[in-house]
């Protein structure tokens, strides 16, 4: 039997589970909230909102995320200038929200997120994105040299990149109490 050289779906699938299962619980659970902010996948006040400092997080991020659905629109399709800025610097000041979250805390865990918000399209202009959003003043120098210190060479220097859409979308998954659990 012949190979095509790529990848079968479910093993794509698996790969990006097992991904964000690598990522910290705070950063899961800021992806899974982001997911649901992003596309009103459920109440989000009501499933997320621990506390008056979370509320007033969520209300921040959905006026913040406002401007994805415009974004989506404008993703360059190639390196033309005149393209870059209306789309970079919506999405560095989205960037930078993020990760003054304290919830992403790397590259990886920044990128897995974006591509779910805004595509796959939008993976070319991910790690400038990053950096920009990662060297502004509003994080503390030492979170800045983290974050940046997050983003390896191949990534921020790739000659190309997949145009594969994400297939895994992490979404809230309610605890099952065991102890009640029949044998």
């Amino acid at each position: 039997m012949a190979s095509s050289g790529k990848a079968p779906e479910g093993s794509i699938t698996l790969a990006e589970m097992r991904e964000f299962a690598s990522f910290p619980a705070a950063t899961q659970r800021y992806v899974r909230r982001s997911l649901d902010v992003a596309f009103r996948r459920a109440d989000v006040m009501e499933l997320w909102c621990r506390d008056v400092v979370e509320a007033a997080s969520i209300r921040a991020q959905s006026r913040v995320y406002e401007r994805l659905n415009e974004l989506r629109t404008i993703i360059p399709d190639d390196s033309g200038l005149e393209q870059v800025e209306p789309f970079m610097a919506p999405l560095i000041s989205i960037s930078a929200f993020d990760l003054g979250q304290d919830r992403l805390n790397s590259f990886s865990a920044y990128r897995f997120l974006y591509e779910r918000l805004l595509g796959a399209g939008a993976r070319p202009w991910l790690p400038a994105a990053f950096c920009a959003a990662a060297s502004l003043p509003n994080l503390h120098p030492d979170r800045r040299r983290a974050l940046l210190q997050s983003i390896s060479e191949a990534a921020a220097t790739a000659i190309g990149w997949s145009n594969r859409e994400p297939s895994f979308y992490p979404e809230w998954v309610e605890k099952v109490d065991i102890s009640n659990a029949p044998n």
